[in-house]
């Protein structure tokens, strides 16, 4: 098995570790009804996808 010949340092571990922040989810405006919205989903107030009508399932999923 392959194993560390050298401990790594605190200092390396953490640069590492450096771009693992957590980030709040980027929201877009809604271009119908303004509210905020996650990109590249229906819109939860209105129910719009790209300006079109999105109508929910009828069945629930399992």
């Amino acid at each position: 098995m392959a194993v560390p010949k050298r401990k790594t340092s605190k200092s390396r571990r953490d640069k590492r570790r450096a771009t693992h922040s957590i980030e709040a989810p980027r929201v877009n405006a809604c271009p119908q009804c303004g509210s905020p919205k996650l990109a590249h989903r229906i819109c939860p107030t209105c129910g719009t996808y790209k300006g079109r009508e999105i109508e929910p399932l009828r069945l629930q999923a399992p």
